[in-house]
């Protein structure tokens, strides 16, 4: 299934929209929001006379949050580069988001640091959580974990807590950095002292992008987002109690990574539906990468597989989704993609290629690659695009037809080479009336409602 050129731009009224190959009929099949709608969109989107945020007609947005403002608790300022989000579900109607600051060393705005929830004092990264009522409007908001670096995604769990990933393997002494970081850590969004800042060790020290929580038995999946050959790897998490639970993760397991016999890059594989059964699953030699990094130990003669741009990861129906978000050839991959998803079924050990995007489809996205992806109230995707020019989420039918959902407006730059901030942190409330977004920079946090199940 393919979408044309024209197809594309008619409905999108834009220079260039998504192209991809596959299917998403069963995608995520046995979620809350798979209920295929069969809808190509919401019409064109309508110029936001706020210079924030386009949106198609019926929708609307409610800024919650912009860096630089005074955050509710009086800890400071709300943090700079604003990324991975989730919502949770809470009394009377409430929501609770959890969102990661992808803060580095030169970020302008760190996390305060908070007693009890810092991890590193020279980390100014971490998260961030807010309190919505029924109608979004900010009823708290407050530090859920400062001291770390570079919070890019995670994942929730099935009992109600965020796992915040540090996508960075930089050690103590290494940017003045006082401890270890490359870490996973447990947050919770209504009462962050529950959890504090405690590395997850067991569950490996690398670049981490995203988890995903197989709930029948607690396994935790985890991709690798490594910027330099040898690219990342896929992962599997057994944890000693499979049952989970709050701080369940804390007790331990053992960290495995994927190996498909005879492909050593999963870039090499372009056809959708391509499957491979017998997947193994290889036990990290030194999960805590004290003298290597993961991706370069040994193991073993028939090594293990790669893949370059591992990012979102999601547990849909019976099996676990993850996305390579682009592979280049000339940056080391053995093929070039503008962007994979994947499907691992643990009970078949089979992983099937799904979805491509592009080049080899009409349609190209130029020089951008889907990046954060969810699922939309349709049954289809919510895609969050990472390049040049002016960011776009764009909606994926079941049918395969691509449209426009939102188009940012902040211009970051200069008329004379203008730069606009990506979207990160797509994600949906409990009910899916609400969409929440991210504006990376300037950090702004969205809640876009309309009729979402028209």
């Amino acid at each position: 299934m393919s979408a044309t050129r024209r197809q594309v731009l008619a409905r999108t009224g834009a220079v260039a929209g998504i192209a991809f190959t596959g299917s998403l009929t069963e995608l995520f099949a046995g979620t809350a929001a798979a209920k295929g709608m069969g809808r190509a969109g919401y019409g064109p989107l309508v110029p936001d006379p706020k210079g924030l945020l386009d949106l198609p007609k019926g929708f609307r947005y409610r800024v919650l949050s912009r860096e630089g403002d005074r955050m509710l608790s009086g800890e400071g300022e709300v943090p700079s580069n604003h990324d991975g989000m989730a919502a949770f579900g809470g009394r009377r109607g409430q929501v609770h988001l959890v969102r990661n600051h992808e803060n580095r060393t030169d970020a302008e705005i760190r996390v305060p640091a908070v007693r009890g929830l810092t991890y590193d004092p020279e980390g100014l990264g971490g998260c961030t959580a807010l309190t919505l009522d029924s109608a979004n409007r900010v009823l708290g908001e407050r530090v859920a974990i400062a001291g770390t670096s570079t919070n890019c995604a995670g994942g929730p769990t099935p009992w109600g807590t965020w796992l915040t990933c540090e996508e960075t393997e930089d050690k103590a002494g290494t940017n003045g950095y006082t401890k270890d970081h490359g870490f996973i850590f447990e947050v919770d969004p209504t009462n962050p002292h529950r959890t504090g800042a405690v590395p997850l060790e067991a569950m490996g020290r690398f670049q981490h992008e995203a988890v995903a929580i197989d709930p029948r038995n607690g396994v935790v999946y985890e991709t690798e987002d490594a910027f330099e050959r040898p690219f990342g790897l896929f992962y599997r998490f057994l944890p000693v109690k499979p049952r989970g639970g709050l701080g369940s993760l804390r007790a331990g397991g053992s960290l495995q990574a994927m190996r498909v016999p005879g492909v050593p890059d999963l870039s090499a594989i372009q056809e959708t539906g391509a499957a491979f059964d017998r997947v193994e699953w290889v036990d990290v030699p030194d999960p805590l990468a004290a003298e290597t990094p993961i991706r370069f130990q040994d193991f073993g003669p028939k090594g293990i597989t790669h893949a370059q741009k591992l990012e979102g990861c999601y547990w849909g129906g019976s099996s676990v989704y993850f996305v390579s978000s682009f592979a280049r050839s000339n940056e080391g991959s053995a093929a070039d993609h503008y962007g994979q998803i994947w499907r691992y079924d643990p009970a078949r050990r089979r992983l099937t290629l799904v979805v491509v995007f592009g080049p080899d489809t009409d349609v190209q996205l130029p020089g951008e690659e889907p990046d954060n992806i969810c699922l939309a109230p349709s049954g289809g995707l919510m895609v969050a695009e990472d390049g040049e020019g002016a960011q776009h989420v764009f909606g994926v039918t079941t049918r395969g037809e691509v449209y426009p959902m939102a188009r940012g407006r902040q211009n970051i730059g200069t008329p004379e080479e203008p730069a606009w901030g990506e979207f990160a942190g797509i994600c949906f409330s409990p009910d899916y009336d609400t969409m929440f977004v991210n504006c990376y920079t300037p950090g702004t946090t969205f809640a876009v409602t309309g009729p979402w199940h028209r």
